[in-house]
């Protein structure tokens, strides 16, 4: 006979996060082919397990450090857990996990329990579907949302009805692979390419794990993350697709001569593990050489780095000569020389090299961040801090990277610091709303400002489909060309030149007087010189910026 546990301890609320991140690694390449874009973004698994991972390893690591790990009280814990969940986020799908796992630390931390029953789980689920929702700009029926919210309702129906954990676990796996199974009738775009949505079906390992931890883990049971994946793993998962080719998917006011700063530009902050106190010495010293306010200090295995400095590459190296640095943080100070920054920085993503430089170059903050690397509220929380200004504007450019962009917000609020997120989706955008930007204007007058130039750039992309799939445009297969147009494929080609020239045409048919062509990585000779005589004979002024941004040959912007 099976155990089933009546309320879950902080070892079996820890085992629960342990299994889902178990199911989220086994089954994260078959949840990113469930992604409905057939564009190098399919990568909702990946960054849901990775979110979970990174969060987990900082967690662990935090206690390894204090000397806690498995002995904080549950509520401490988890809400540690949910703040590194919320730091190591990734992509959209990242940050609603994220909420989900805040959810369940908001119950467990307001009262403060110390075990979790039926109804703090019931409580929990609702608090995180709520959460979730609330995270996101327009939210959407057919998604992680729905299936979610249907759960939660679910759970709160077994607790009215006097049932326990085990049946309330049952129940709301139940609900959720039946909320699953619906989101395809609820969002046309799942219907078309015969898959569930992604992030539902994140989801539904996540109750899957609770209710296997539930009824595995009683005082006589063996419960082994292993066979659980063994057992749930090893084959695909029927009902989530059809059986076909797997779709995809710093500003500054120059105006300002207030005080200098004298000295190093930069706090550089790391961890080291397992360097002796003989190398320790070795690397005060080699510290001393690249910068000041050195303070290097050891516990057990870990050594803490601090250091002001010109030279952060210098300074990360002479770590990585003992060992590899981890948590790497990097401030600035305070600006130099006779134009300091004051009043509003800037933080802008950027999808590729070249458009960091231009970024750069008008005096943003530069993020790394686009296919392939979505930035994570922490990496842009660290950007936004590096600002060093009470008023930070934080241009996302890129849908995927929102939800980021506003956690990271939220969370620097915390701190003192007003960040304002503009609407950019993509890097076009971004660069129309940068290029408005008056520091001389107050900040609600540029955000303002910013968030108009940003909605009135039509904007289009050329691209290459990396897997097979169902786009607005019609069927296409591995190699076609496709056409984005406003974040929707609608043309399936086989030519660059001649996608990309329907592409313009889909975006200038307003009567469009500046075309921003932003080049990526390996884009063809000629390519760019036919495009843009078709576009001067229409007495359109073209502006080509060499962004470097891998997957995307030709990104259009259209003012």
């Amino acid at each position: 006979m099976t155990d089933v546990l009546e309320v879950m301890d902080a070892q079996s609320v820890r085992r629960w996060v342990v299994v889902t991140r178990a199911a989220l690694a086994a089954r994260r390449a078959e949840i990113d082919a469930l992604n409905v874009y057939p564009v190098p973004d399919g990568d909702t698994g990946t960054n849901m397990y990775l979110t979970l991972d990174q969060a987990l390893d900082v967690t662990r690591t935090e206690q390894e450090r204090h000397g806690t790990f498995g002995n904080l009280p549950l509520d401490v814990e988890v809400a540690a857990m949910s703040r590194a969940t919320l730091m190591s986020a990734r992509g959209n799908s990242g940050v609603i996990l994220s909420q989900l796992v805040r959810g369940v630390s908001e119950v467990i931390s307001g009262d403060a329990l110390t075990q979790v029953d039926a109804s703090a789980v019931a409580r929990a689920f609702v608090r995180g579907a709520r959460r979730a929702r609330e995270s996101v700009v327009r939210p959407q029926e057919g998604t992680i949302l729905s299936v979610a919210e249907a759960t939660s309702a679910e759970a709160q129906r077994v607790v009215e009805g006097g049932g326990s954990l085990g049946d309330l676990t049952r129940a709301a796996v139940t609900t959720a692979r039946a909320a699953l199974a619906r989101t395809p009738d609820q969002l046309q775009v799942l219907a078309d390419a015969g898959v569930v949505d992604a992030g539902g079906a994140g989801y539904l390992l996540f109750v899957e794990a609770l209710d296997q931890v539930v009824h595995e883990e009683g005082p006589s049971s063996h419960f082994a993350v292993d066979d659980f994946i063994l057992n749930t793993s090893l084959e695909r998962r029927a009902d989530w697709s059809q059986e076909r080719p797997g779709p995809t998917e710093r500003a500054t006011d120059p105006t300002d001569e207030g005080p200098t700063h004298e000295g190093p530009a930069y706090e550089v902050m790391y961890l080291l593990h397992d360097v002796t106190e003989e190398r320790v010495k070795d690397l005060r010293g080699e510290l001393d050489a690249l910068g000041d306010s050195v303070v290097v200090s050891s516990a057990e295995d870990v050594t803490h780095v601090h250091v002001h400095t010109d030279d952060i590459g210098g300074v990360l190296e002479a770590g990585l000569a003992h060992a590899a640095p981890q948590r790497v943080a990097v401030a600035l100070l305070e600006a130099m020389g006779p134009t300091p920054r004051r009043g509003t920085g800037i933080v802008a993503c950027a999808a590729g090299p070249g458009i960091a430089a231009v970024l750069e170059e008008a005096g943003a903050t530069s993020v790394d961040s686009g296919p392939g690397h979505r930035a994570s509220t922490g990496e842009l929380l660290a950007a936004v801090r590096s600002a060093g200004t009470a008023e930070v504007i934080l241009l996302p450019n890129d849908r995927d990277t929102r939800l980021a962009a506003d956690a990271a917000a939220r969370a620097a609020g915390q701190e003192g610091q007003v960040v304002h997120v503009i609407g950019s989706t993509t890097a076009v955008q971004g660069l129309a709303a940068l290029a408005v930007f008056d520091p001389g204007l107050p900040v609600n007058d540029n955000v303002l400002a910013m968030t108009h130039a940003a909605a009135a750039t039509q904007h289009g992309a050329v691209t290459v489909a990396v897997k097979s799939g169902l786009t607005s445009g019609g069927a296409c297969e591995v190699g076609d060309v496709l056409g984005v147009v406003r974040g929707d494929i609608t043309i399936v080609g086989s030519d660059l030149t001649e996608v990309g020239a329907r592409v313009l045409d889909a975006i200038t048919g307003g009567g469009a007087e500046l075309v921003t062509m932003v080049l990526g990585e390996g884009v063809p000779d000629g390519l760019v010189e036919q495009l843009r005589q078709r576009l001067t004979s229409q007495h359109v002024e073209v502006e080509t910026i060499d962004g470097g941004q891998p997957h995307y040959p030709l990104l259009f912007g259209a003012e």
